[in-house]
């Protein structure tokens, strides 16, 4: 059995390995559909994400954010205006991990046709196999 590699201590971050650090910046339930959605759409504001996840609280979506921005993954924008508009898009680095967050679905698409479910969603409403178009950086 391998030895536990030794923790490392970077900008606020403890890690043992890579796999790690990465989940500890993409990883929960919410923060791969948020990056998802903003590589779908490149800009959305508050309103709109809330829309596009409903199962989300507004608690939550502010928090997700709020790591993902301060982790460099997400770019908020705050325009002064009446009332206040608030922007949010993908930086350089936050496009980065869309290829690996399309395998993932890939994943999902491949796993659900192992539970039998090929055909089952083709309907309106479901989100369809083929893979979306993304907007390039």
């Amino acid at each position: 059995m391998p030895e536990p590699c030794r923790i490392k201590e970077l900008n606020g971050k403890t890690y043992r390995c890579y796999f790690e650090l990465t989940l500890s910046v993409i990883g929960g339930k919410w923060k791969p559909i948020i990056l998802n959605h903003l590589a779908l759409e490149q800009v959305m504001r508050f309103g709109e994400l809330t829309r596009s996840i409903p199962e989300i609280t507004q608690r939550m979506l502010t928090k997700q954010l709020r790591e993902l921005e301060a982790d460099g993954l997400v770019h908020r924008e705050v325009y002064r205006e009446v009332p206040p508009r608030v922007e949010y898009s993908l930086t350089r680095l936050g496009y980065t991990i869309i290829p690996i967050l399309q395998h993932m679905r890939q994943w999902g698409v491949d796993y659900e046709k192992h539970l039998g479910g090929e055909g089952l969603f083709e309907e309106e409403g479901f989100e369809c196999a083929k893979p979306p178009e993304l907007l390039a950086l």
